[in-house]
Order: C-alpha cells, then sequence, then structure tokens
C-alpha cells in the first residue's frame, strides 16, 4: 500500500539532525513537527515569524493567536521567539535554515520544483517557496507520487510554472524515497506493499533504482 500523508512525514523526520533549523512549508511537511525522532534537538522555525514551534496542539488546547504559514494552530516550546515577517525572511535568506520540507505539484529530475502557481487559477502569492529554494542548505519534498488522474508528479522536466532550479536534494513520497542525482531520481527506498515495477510504471522522470534499494522504515 502507498504511504499515507502522516508516514511520509514520519519518514521525513528521519532526515532530521540534532542542531538543525527546519522550516516547514504548507500541507504534508507540517505534520513532520509531530515526528520529531526521541533525543533529536532541533528549532522549527515559521516563515510567518516564529522560532521554536512545537506540535500541534491537541483539540481544545488551540490558541487562535499562535499559528504557522498555512494558518494552522500550533504550540510553542520553551525559548521560542516571535518576529515579523521581515526578519523571518532575513534568516531564510541569509542561510540560517538547515532544512526546509516544501510540498510541490511537480518536481524534475535535474532538481526543478514546481509548487506556487496552476496557471488561470488564482493565488494569493508566491509565498515563500521561492526564497526558501534559493537559499535554505538542504530541500525536501514531500508530496503524493502521482495526481488525482494518475498521473506521475516526478517528471523529465517541469510543466507549470517553476518555483527553483536544480535546488531539490530528495523527494518523498507515498510510494518511496528519491535522491536527485545527475542520472536523475535514484530510488533508494520503496513504500512497504509497494513494488519496484510500480514505481517505474508511475515516474516519467528518469529514474535509476539503487542497487542497495530497500523497504523504507515507517
Amino acid at each position: 500500500m502507498a504511504l499515507t500523508k502522516e508516514q511520509i512525514a514520519k519518514r521525513i523526520a528521519q532526515e532530521l539532525q540534532d542542531g538543525f533549523y527546519v522550516n516547514l512549508g504548507i500541507g504534508i511537511p507540517t505534520l513532520v513537527a509531530n515526528y520529531i525522532p526521541e533525543g533529536v534537538d532541533v528549532v522549527l522555525q515559521s516563515e510567518n515569524g516564529l522560532l521554536g514551534m512545537g506540535p500541534f496542539p491537541y483539540e481544545g488546547e488551540e490558541d487562535p493567536d499562535l499559528i504557522n504559514a498555512g494558518k494552522q494552530t500550533v504550540t510553542t516550546i520553551p525559548g521560542s521567539a516571535f518576529f515579523d515577517s521581515a526578519m523571518s525572511f532575513g534568516m531564510i535568506r541569509a542561510g540560517k535554515v538547515d532544512l526546509t520540507v516544501l510540498g510541490a505539484m511537480e518536481v524534475a529530475d535535474n532538481g526543478d520544483i514546481a509548487n506556487w502557481k496552476i496557471p488561470k487559477k488564482l493565488v494569493k502569492g508566491m509565498g515563500g517557496a521561492m526564497d526558501l529554494v534559493a537559499a535554505a542548505k538542504n530541500i525536501i519534498v514531500a508530496m503524493q507520487h502521482t495526481n488525482p488522474k494518475g498521473e506521475s508528479k516526478l517528471l523529465p522536466k517541469c510543466t507549470l510554472p517553476i518555483t527553483g532550479v536544480h535546488c531539490i536534494k530528495k523527494v518523498v513520497t507515498d510510494l518511496g524515497v528519491f535522491d536527485i542525482t545527475p542520472e536523475g531520481f535514484r530510488c533508494i527506498e520503496y513504500a512497504p506493499g509497494v513494488t519496484v515495477d510500480e514505481i517505474k510504471t508511475k515516474t516519467l522522470g528518469r529514474l535509476v533504482i539503487a542497487d542497495d534499494v530497500k523497504e523504507m522504515v515507517v
């Protein structure tokens, strides 16, 4: 079976390292906050002006004044700080973010990402993703492998407006984990119950199966 959104987030949480400053994008990435491994100390940054974001609150304990960039209620941890978006983006543009996790509508096999606009559909703005992909030290994409029509979202070339070029390092989908390499998507893990043949069928971009490819542990 393909992974749930929560399982995608849980697998990405395994990429967090002690001392990291991490920015979580809207959608699946926000769920990563709930799965930080025990013993790993990271600081979560929300681009709307919060450093030291905690997991989502329990029902009935929400504070409407505490929200992330996706307008979801969040919690804070001891020592957290609030500031304006100008300072927040100053941190991002200065390269202070060790890792950002973003959602995407398309990823190309050369590391391009499209995640901010679908032509002829109204959007409020480009958001912070363009700054993040330009400045973050490492970028991981969390996404569904195919769109609702069953079409691959891992492509030879993005068809939607580009957010950033040659910037994505790793993609975690509901089918597997993929490194971006000069040869294209390199599958290093497959989801439990998913076959390599299924991944090949649903990936339009260049795909290499690692010699030591293994089943994902979530």
